[in-house]
């Protein structure tokens, strides 16, 4: 066939390569080298210690203490709620723009104002003008913070000798006041224009409220000697 070719005077095509197949020897080597590798999740590269904490120790902790049968009755965090209720800020409405900084510092996420649902003429409140601001923390954010309040912050209060046992809601819930936000690291204290207090609101599916003090304790939170 290729001397037809040569004697009609046409060139023979030359013969092309095969590209080598993904994963095979010979072409690009072993499998690992010839494919990209596989991107590492950041869920699982920044996962909360708390919530390893959780899932090692409080578990099985939880589950001898109330004789569960099943994983899914283990109680567990749902949310954090964190409020700033800012009376001053009628006369003076700056602060909310300070207040709105500071939570979005401790917590790492925007918070929304809140505003008067009425008008009180008692307090020079109308109805719509912002009083506060507030944050609602999920997933690793709200494992985060509750790691960064029992560790660090709660133990920064002067003369701190623990929270109360009894600020839950009959539910499981639980709600912890606070004087003054610099007991935050997050917080700049040569930087605010005022101390603020602030409520933080833990919600968790314990059906009583000695479960949920229970889950508590096995993450850290320092109750009051009884």
């Amino acid at each position: 066939m290729a001397d037809e070719k040569k004697a009609k005077g046409e060139q023979p095509k030359p013969k092309r390569d095969k590209a080598p197949k993904a994963g095979k020897k010979g072409g690009g080597g072993e499998r690992g080298e010839s494919q990209a590798a596989a991107p590492v999740s950041t869920t699982e590269a920044v996962r909360p210690r708390l919530l390893e904490s959780y899932k090692e120790k409080a578990i099985p902790a939880l589950t001898k203490q109330f004789n569960y049968k099943n994983p899914m009755q283990v109680p567990r965090l749902e949310k954090i709620v964190v409020n700033m209720g800012l009376g001053a800020a009628v006369a003076n409405p700056k602060i909310i723009d300070t207040a709105v900084e500071e939570l979005k510092a401790l917590s790492g996420q925007r918070p929304v104002v809140t505003r008067a649902k009425k008008a009180i003429a008692n307090f020079k409140l109308r109805a719509g003008i912002p009083i506060g601001a507030m944050v609602t923390l999920r997933s690793a954010r709200m494992w985060e913070f509750l790691d960064r309040l029992v560790s660090v912050a709660l133990p920064r209060t002067r003369d701190f000798k623990g929270v109360s046992r009894k600020a839950f809601d009959g539910k499981g819930n639980y709600t912890l006041g606070l004087r003054e936000q610099i007991i935050f690291p997050e917080i700049n204290y040569d930087r605010i224009d005022a101390i603020k207090g602030l409520n933080i609101s833990i919600v968790t599916t314990a059906k009583t409220d000695e479960e949920g003090r229970a889950l508590l304790q096995q993450l850290g939170m320092p109750f009051r000697a009884t």
